[in-house]
């Protein structure tokens, strides 16, 4: 290979990475999207929650029917979760003083994003999708940490 080759291929890569793979900017709305839908909750806000889903945005978890103590999925829906930022932490009681909110970017390709969201009782992975120049999350598949909980 010649070096003007070797150049070019060089040169092409580069600008194959420039031109498709996620910005600086990118990372930063993303990481905001994720904090919108957990301080939507800390601080009773549905304008905020709503901003951050996409509408048929779909959250799910397991949980355990207690008289039979089989396994199922619990599904909820973004009108659903606008109405719990309204109205989970209205009497201040739901989160302590200074809330957890750790975002782990797992994988962020153009237009797709992998999270994970640590909150104080609960790990939360999120998919975020970037629609007409705007993130939102997708999907959610949560956890209580201490999964007797569920």
């Amino acid at each position: 290979m010649t070096l003007k080759s070797l150049l070019f291929t060089i040169a092409l890569i580069l600008l194959s990475n420039a031109i498709f793979s996620q910005t600086r900017q990118d990372s930063i709305e993303i990481r905001q999207t994720a904090l919108d839908y957990i301080e939507s909750q800390h601080k009773p806000n549905p304008a905020q929650m709503e901003g951050a889903l996409h509408p048929g945005m779909v959250k799910r978890t397991f949980w355990k029917d207690k008289p039979t103590g089989k396994d199922y999925i619990r599904e909820t829906s973004t009108e659903s979760m606008v109405l719990l930022a309204e109205s989970y932490n209205k009497n201040n009681d739901k989160f302590p003083p200074s809330p957890k909110k750790e975002v782990k970017l797992l994988d962020v390709s153009e237009r797709t994003a992998s999270v994970k969201l640590i909150a104080d009782q609960w790990i939360d992975y999120l998919h975020i999708v970037k629609l007409n120049g705007s993130w939102k999350i997708i999907n959610v598949l949560w956890q209580f940490k201490d999964i007797s909980q569920h």
